[in-house]
């Protein structure tokens, strides 16, 4: 199996998921052309993109959706809340394009598990991929970490997780009072903190990486994020569980190396 972000952030995301040469992308919250670019990164030709997985309907997340399924003529999947909102703002698609979905699917090769995560969307969910001997865990946009993010999310061999922000930069920030109250809510987004305190019972010694994703631009920084992390993972009675865990940061605006997954 091998992933990689493409864009993470409040100004867009999207990750890339495969195995050997069949792929798909969660989530597009950014243009078509600087997607196809950022693939071309990471040496993945657009025509191995299966199908497009869609978390939530914020705009980070699927601003380029409907733009990109058009051009390569893929489908989109959803559920049929998010497609209840979505449908008017990703344009046209055709009706065999229209994935609705429920709780597992399968695509690209791989079977895919919606996890429901707590964000002020319509629906949000996090996903466990799961392809031939190796599954990835995603969860992003969460307010707090759910009964299924626990459940579900144990013993990964690989995450996308979110490192959204620290506290106290937060409250400390240029923020209006309103915003911090809403990214600090069971609601909002989960803090640096909150990430490492799950990561500490979701890693077992199988568990070979960990992306930190979706980090705030004002309230947060790739360092403060990491150090965070790593400092309450080692400070973890279960620290000799996962002690050979590789821990890395999501770049903003541009795609990350091509993670691959060794079984």
């Amino acid at each position: 199996m091998h992933l990689a972000t493409l864009a993470s952030g409040s100004s867009g995301n999207a990750i890339l998921i495969g195995e050997e040469n069949r792929n798909l992308l969660v989530d597009c919250g950014i243009t078509v052309k600087r997607l196809l670019a950022n693939l071309s990164m990471v040496n993945t030709s657009p025509l191995q993109i299966e199908g497009i997985i869609i978390t939530h309907e914020h705009m980070d997340h699927i601003k380029g959706v409907g733009a990109l399924a058009r051009k390569l003529n893929i489908p989109v999947y959803a559920t049929q809340g998010l497609w209840d909102v979505m449908e008017g703002i990703l344009g046209y698609l055709k009706p065999e394009q229209q994935i609705r979905v429920q709780k597992d699917i399968c695509l690209a090769g791989m079977k895919i598990r919606l996890i429901p995560t707590s964000h002020d969307s319509k629906e949000s969910y996090g996903l466990k991929v799961t392809g031939k001997s190796l599954t990835l865990g995603i969860a992003t946009d969460s307010g707090m970490i759910t009964e299924e993010m626990h459940r579900n999310l144990q013993g990964c061999d690989a995450y996308v997780v979110e490192a959204n922000h620290d506290l106290q930069k937060l409250m400390h920030g240029k923020y209006p009072w309103y915003l911090k109250k809403r990214i600090s809510s069971n609601y909002g987004h989960l803090s640096n903190v909150q990430l490492a305190e799950a990561l500490c019972e979701w890693l077992m010694e199988n568990s070979q990486k960990v992306v930190l994703a979706h980090l705030s631009e004002e309230n947060n920084t790739p360092e403060l994020a990491l150090s965070t992390v790593l400092g309450i993972l080692r400070k973890s009675q279960a620290r000799n569980r996962f002690e050979r865990v590789k821990i890395r940061v999501a770049p903003r605006h541009y795609p990350d190396e091509l993670i691959v997954l060794r079984e």
